[in-house]
């Protein structure tokens, strides 16, 4: 009795050690296997019967929230035998929710599809045994995405932590590479070409020119409203600040330095040096020019409050002289607007700043993981390599084909070879976005420069922006280098993570109170000293260590 006693107490204190060990996130909360026996051929699809997994995933709230309704998902079925039971959250509230969810250590589901994992997060799961390594079956059940690693090297190595192990599966979308990639500019001014031509102004060229012209907007509204019927009145200019491609700041790039600024606030100089973009003089420069414009009344007074639902339908009641975004479609378009070229500043520099990590085109290492408790490890490879196949990729990323009722992204056609291939539709107008959000289903996927014509077309709207991109702004895009999509390590990520909260929420902060309200010449000192005291030098360090180590690696392999 005694010696049941004493395995009763030691069964417990064993369970409460491994809750504790939980709680100090040290070790694993499930006990999926990442290195199963299965054989491949168990895993073949069509499976002989049918099969569950789940996984998390989200959708825009006025798009479909069952994600078994989308037809996307229901082919998938159909091809695999496989059901998934998904747990779909609000686009909008996923970070909250998804870490809620993470935290029910006992109710994990198999996987996250639409994981959304900083390299901060993918370290921390990692290590708490929340989710797991990923390599072993990469490569015993996954040749579509090998294909895609031994194709382009550069991406299994940007997926492999410090530790060797790979936590993820990507997301990778090739559309040009290098300075002709489309990710090297997201937030692109569009210009209504349409008022300058009835005013009979010309294409402006510096920043003065660009100020001229706002003007003549400004003066000539009623005129402007009469003759193309805008309802709600005439707009200059508008964005919405610190909002990504939404921002204002590459109208700046022409000041000082000709840094601007970038979306994540930090560029790398010709010669190899690491630097915040928000505290250079020509970035001062700029902002105070910009305040310039706010006083002129040239700036819709929204543009720092609005939300995108707000930006969006203004412009489709026409009412922009300038605005910016990825897309000119999404928010007015492509027969009123022109692409705004690199303006010169007040010295003449003329420079567009590429956006960091676009040297390797688009890439999200963080966009689909599994967890611990995953029942079947290779039977989940198995299925989510499937979206690595290049029609299924496409599919995934833009939309679809055949639903009825519905407006498509695709229409089912042919190649020059005959073969089966995804064209893309006119879609007569459209927003591209909208239709893409009811039908795509993100996730992991790989498209490839090599797929284009082959299994699937360019988008129009995609082909439209990189042919006027190229035309545009190709040669002013005179940086040397791109800060690359390195994976740092988890002290490190924790260490950045940590300083990036403080020295971007602050630099932002200043900025929008900056343009709107003035001041930057008599707050620019302290607020250099603040970012110092938020630790700016030693954020710049780590990440210069980072950028020195990817060049090194560079050399090597040269």
């Amino acid at each position: 009795m005694k010696k049941g006693i004493k395995k009763t107490i030691c069964m417990l204190l064993t369970a409460i050690s491994c809750i504790s060990l939980v709680g100090c996130g040290e070790t694993a909360v499930g006990q999926a296997d990442i290195d199963p026996k299965t054989p491949i051929e168990k895993v073949a699809f069509p499976l002989s019967e049918t099969k569950e997994l789940s996984f998390i995933t989200n959708a825009p709230a006025r798009t479909e929230q069952d994600p078994n309704k989308r037809t996307i998902f229901m082919r998938l079925e159909e091809q695999t035998n496989v059901h998934i039971n998904w747990t779909c959250f609000v686009s909008d509230q996923f970070g909250d929710k998804k870490n809620l969810a993470l935290a029910q250590f006992g109710a994990l589901p198999d996987g996250l599809f639409v994981a959304g994992m900083s390299d901060y997060d993918l370290l921390r799961y990692a290590k708490q045994g929340i989710i797991i390594p990923l390599e072993n079956l990469i490569d015993k059940y996954m040749p579509n995405l090998q294909s895609v690693f031994e194709k382009y090297p550069e991406y299994r190595v940007m997926c492999t932590a410090p530790d060797g192990h790979i936590y993820s599966f990507p997301w990778i979308e090739q559309l040009g590479a290098g300075k002709e990639a489309i990710q090297a500019i997201g937030d692109i001014p569009y210009i209504n070409k349409k008022w300058l031509d009835y005013l009979g102004l010309e294409m402006p060229k510096t920043t003065d020119e660009l100020e001229e012209v706002l003007i003549a907007f400004r003066d000539h509204a009623k005129e402007l409203q009469q003759e193309f019927d805008i309802t709600g009145g005439v707009i200059p200019m508008s964005f919405i600040i610190n909002n990504g491609d939404q921002d204002p700041a590459i109208l700046i790039n022409g000041f000082g330095e000709g840094y601007g600024d970038t979306g994540d606030h930090f560029a790398v100089t010709d010669e190899g040096k690491v630097i915040y973009t928000s505290v250079q003089e020509g970035y001062k420069e700029g902002i105070s020019w910009l305040h310039h414009l706010v006083e002129e009344d040239l700036v819709d007074p929204e543009a720092f409050t609005q939300d995108w639902s707000t930006y969006v339908a203004k412009g489709k009641n026409h009412r922009y002289g300038l605005c910016f975004s990825w897309d000119i479609a999404n928010i007015d378009n492509y027969e009123d607007y022109v692409m705004l070229p690199a303006l010169a500043g007040p010295e003449g520099l003329v420079n567009i700043t590429r956006q960091n990590g676009s040297e390797t085109s688009g890439f999200d290492r963080g966009r689909c993981v599994l967890t611990s408790n995953c029942r079947d490890t290779a039977l989940a490879a198995a299925w989510i390599d499937q979206m690595y196949k290049p029609m299924q990729s496409a599919q995934n990323n833009w939309g679809t084909y055949g639903e009825e009722n519905s407006d498509n992204i695709f229409e089912m056609s042919t190649n020059a070879d005959g073969e089966p291939m995804l064209r893309h539709m006119d879609l007569s107008g459209k927003s591209p976005v909208e239709i893409r959000e009811n039908q795509s289903v993100n996730g992991p996927l790989a498209i490839l420069n090599e797929y284009y014509n082959v299994y699937v077309t360019e988008p129009d709207d995609a082909k439209w922006r990189l042919d006027n991109m190229h035309e545009t702004y190709l040669s002013d895009m005179n940086s040397k280098y791109v800060f690359p999509n390195v994976f740092m390590s988890m002290e490190d990520t924790n260490r950045v993570s940590q300083l990036d909260t403080d020295i971007k929420k602050y630099a932002e902060q200043m900025k929008a109170s900056w343009i709107l309200n003035g001041g930057i010449e008599e707050e620019w000192d302290s607020y250099l000293q603040k970012m110092e005291d938020y630790g700016l030098s030693e954020y710049l360090e780590i990440k210069q260590k980072y950028f020195d180590a990817y060049i090194e690696s560079l050399s090597d392999e040269n």
